[in-house]
């Protein structure tokens, strides 16, 4: 049987090409991500680790948790504690650490590294061994800074220039005084580095007299554990926690394998819809195989071989078919992990220089993937052939399903859809995420059902199309009845598009609609002008906000403060507001009360209001961080939006409770003028703000456009990840025509014979390809319209602004898709039957 089974796998190699191809795509898919995912993570991996270098012990503030109605304060690293540690037994030196975000603008003005991985730093002494000099020399004074060799070479800067830096907001002019390397993580990932002196450091990063971490190096002959245990005799335990240099590479490591492990989750989720997707293709081709081979499988039988035999047999063959498309996956998914490691380069996503990681798990999963997937999809065929009684076989080329088993499919068709359906609306009716689990399980019944009533569904959905398959004549009349002679052929080779299809619909409808409902909230809960913010989302420094009130033309400002207090034994984040021109900047809808806000008046959003039980009038005491405590007014309640929710208070109440601090967080400025947003306006306060390249002047428009184009960034990037399922699915469709093709030689013959030119053929097999790639399509942009509606009625409850906005133009464009994903895939089988010699043909069995 084993002889058989590979003979066979020989004499139709060319029908099992496309199930290979689609196959091999899969594994591919996986491969490569893996690859993919487990290079960069090692790179990241050892660049971290070589950033430990220096550090034997890092000592670290220990973490305070807020108790009763007290904030919890983190204890400082003083220059005291430093001095111990520098003197504990085992120690040969200490370096205290300062860091914050900085900003770097390159000679063009725009920001460098992207902003999140904009980082600063000190500089400790004449010579620190964390930053070997590459030229120039250590920055002493506000004026003086030093910058990573990476970010010198990419701007053009040295030693000498002039640079502006932002940390969080004014802009500053130093000098560059040297240029380093370094081994940090964030330069070598495309980011930059700039280091001041430590005092300058500490003043900017508002930490003067103190550290954010203490990096103690071990004296020769003293392990990082025997260091440990010196420092933790000599300071205060309940002030500090100390940790091995080897315990933070270890941590970090696991950190990056971590935060690796969602975008590789995420990669297999759409290799995995590729594969499943492939199923179908290798079903229906082994199906067909047993369909035109019953004669030989039957005499298989006559000859004493088993049911069991004969499903061995054509599992045989789908393990040789699975073997050759995971090593040729194999090997095109290292391909692609190295692609794409190249392609980050060339999208200026630096990663840090490694070799490319092929690990024997890798190898494992494409295998177990490959041929799993194939034996799987292929058993279901092989069972069928077992089960044709051998006398049957010889009789009859094409074995037609018995009534019975039409009738328990579309049974079991409605049971699964019926279900799905109740499942999906009972899920629309919870709140939330409580909703996303029966919504999930809901929408895999409908797709299941969906799929087992393809067959009934063909005949009145393709039957709709005889009016317009009728201007073809009698191709396009050969093309109606060819697209529903095998119901379950070609559900199957509709059901592999349909899903793409279903999933690419279903994310732009939900993409669509969350966009505008977003944009809407902007606009609507704002009446500012323009809203003033970091790039990367960090604090804004106060004095931004005294910048732009002087602005000639500016009427209001106000800024959005967040700052902690203890409420009722639980920690709540305040937002300070100015009380007197809050009114002029936004535009909330009060539900209770008034939207008054100062002195001890407060508005809060609906959302607390209820979880507190409060309402216009009631009153709380909130415990701030100078521990001091003061008794506020609920003035009204207002819907709260993703834009601005919380407790509002005014900043002139907060700030007396912030005077000790010396980094009040105004996460952004609202701000209001006389002639409303214009180009000059706009460009008055940037320069306001010294042009700064890490602030973000952003008016109505901006804010849509930039919702806009975060939403167009995920939509493409989903595109491209599915469109390999789509692939797969043109391949499906190649492969059931040219199958078909094949099978139906004979009659392709007669047709010729009876005076059917070859356009004629051509034509009708182009039309069969284009209704049944449109059959698939409406299918696919039905149920992806269903699940995207459904998905937005879970997210109406959060976001009152919601509503579904269907993008026809979209859709129309996916069925259009369809309809060339069917004329391209019939260009190779209609050349084939065009080209099938008559008598040939007609002798042919």
């Amino acid at each position: 049987m084993f002889r058989t089974a590979l003979r066979n796998v020989l004499a139709h190699k060319a029908r099992l090409l496309m199930t290979v191809l689609a196959v091999m795509l899969g594994v591919a898919f996986v491969s490569g991500t893996l690859v993919f995912t487990n290079t960069i993570s090692d790179a990241y991996q050892k660049s971290s680790a070589k950033g430990f270098d220096q550090v034997d012990v890092a000592v670290q503030p220990e973490s305070v948790k807020d108790e009763g109605d007290k904030l919890g304060k983190d204890p400082e690293l003083t220059q005291a504690l430093l001095d111990k540690a520098a003197k504990a037994p085992g120690a040969e030196s200490a370096i205290g650490v300062v860091t914050g975000f900085t900003a770097i603008a390159d000679k063009d003005g725009k920001l460098i590294g992207g902003g999140f991985q904009s980082q600063g730093g000190n500089y400790w002494g004449d010579k620190d061994p964390r930053y070997p000099l590459d030229s120039g020399k250590a920055p002493t004074g506000k004026n003086q800074v030093a910058i990573d060799a990476e970010t010198a070479k990419r701007a053009g800067y040295k030693v000498g220039d002039t640079i502006r830096i932002s940390i969080d907001g004014p802009v500053l002019t130093p000098t560059i005084t040297a240029v380093f390397t370094t081994d940090d993580g964030n330069v070598a990932a495309g980011g930059s580095l700039a280091l001041f002196d430590t005092a300058t450091a500490q003043q900017l990063f508002h930490k003067t007299g103190t550290y954010d971490e203490i990096d103690v190096k071990a004296a020769p002959g003293t392990s990082q554990t025997a260091l440990r245990t010196s420092l933790d005799k000599v300071l205060p335990k309940d002030t500090v926690d100390t940790t091995t240099g080897q315990q933070l590479a270890d941590d970090q490591a696991a950190m990056i394998e971590s935060s690796m492990s969602g975008l590789k989750t995420g990669l297999l989720v759409f290799a995995g819809i590729a594969l499943f997707v492939g199923t179908f293709i290798i079903a229906n081709t082994f199906t067909m195989l047993v369909a035109q081979r019953t004669k030989e499988l039957a005499l298989l039988r006559a000859v004493g071989a088993s049911r069991k035999q004969v499903t061995r047999s054509v599992l045989l063959e789908a393990f040789v078919v699975g073997t050759v498309a995971a090593v040729t996956g194999l090997i095109a998914g290292i391909g692609i992990g190295a692609g794409l490691r190249s392609l980050m380069g060339m999208l200026d996503a630096t990663v840090p220089a490694g070799p490319l990681v092929i690990s024997p798990g890798t190898i494992a999963t494409s295998f177990a993937v490959g041929i799993l997937i194939t034996m799987l999809a292929a058993w279901l065929p092989g069972r069928r052939a077992a089960k044709i009684p051998p006398v049957a076989a010889m009789s009859s080329v094409h074995a037609a399903a018995t009534t019975k088993s039409l009738v328990l499919r579309n049974t079991l068709g409605a049971l699964f859809s019926a279900a799905g359906i109740a499942v999906v609306l009972f899920a629309t009716t919870l709140d939330g995420s409580a909703g996303q689990a029966p919504m999930g399980m809901g929408a895999v019944l409908l797709i299941i059902g969906v799929f087992i009533l393809t067959p009934l569904l063909s005949r009145p959905l393709i039957a709709a199309a005889a009016p317009v398959l009728r201007i073809f004549g009698v191709s396009g009349k050969l093309a109606r009845q060819n697209s529903v002679r095998n119901p379950r052929r070609t559900a199957a080779t509709a059901s592999a598009l349909m899903i793409g299809l279903t999933l690419i619909t279903g994310m732009t409808v939900m993409a669509g609609s969350l966009q505008t409902s977003i944009d809407k909230m902007a606009t609507a809960a704002l009446k500012a002008d323009y809203v003033v913010s970091m790039a990367n989302m960090n604090s804004l420094s106060p004095d931004v906000e005294k910048k732009l009130d002087k602005v000639k033309g500016v009427t209001a400002t106000s800024p959005m403060r967040n700052a902690p207090a203890r409420i009722d034994d639980q920690t709540e984040y305040l937002t300070g507001v100015n009380g007197s021109t809050i009114g002029e900047l936004t535009d909330l809808k009060v539900d209770n009360g008034s939207f008054k806000v100062g002195g001890t008046q407060v508005v809060v959003d609906d959302e607390t209001a209820k979880d507190r039980g409060w309402k216009a009038g009631s009153t709380f005491t909130a415990s701030f961080e100078d521990d001091k405590k003061q008794q506020l007014t609920v003035s009204g309640v207002y819907e709260g939006n993703e834009l601005i929710r919380g407790i509002l208070l005014d900043t002139a109440t907060l700030a007396p409770h912030q005077a000790n601090r010396a980094d009040p967080a105004d996460m952004q400025v609202m701000v209001k003028t006389s002639g409303g947003p214009s180009d000059a306006t706009k460009d008055s306060l940037e320069k306001a703000l010294g042009d700064n390249p890490a602030i973000k002047v952003q008016d109505k428009q901006d804010v849509s456009n930039e919702i806009a184009q975060m939403f167009t960034l995920i939509l493409n990037m989903l595109y491209g990840l599915l469109a390999m399922a789509v692939i797969v699915a043109v391949l499906g469709v190649i492969n059931t025509l040219a199958m078909s093709v094949f099978e139906r030689s004979q009659e392709i013959g007669m047709l010729r014979a009876i005076g059917l030119d070859r356009k004629g053929i051509k034509r009708m097999v182009r039309l069969e390809s284009l209704v049944i790639s449109l059959f698939g399509g409406v299918l696919g942009v039905g149920l992806g319209v269903f699940f995207g509606w459904a998905a937005g009625e879970l997210l109406a409850g959060k976001m009152p602004t919601y509503e579904l906005v269907l993008p026809w133009g979209r859709m129309g464009l996916f069925l259009l898709l369809a309809a060339t994903v069917g004329i391209l895939a019939a260009l190779w089988p209609a050349r084939r039957a065009a080209r099938l010699n008559m008598l040939t043909a007609i002798k042919s069995e």
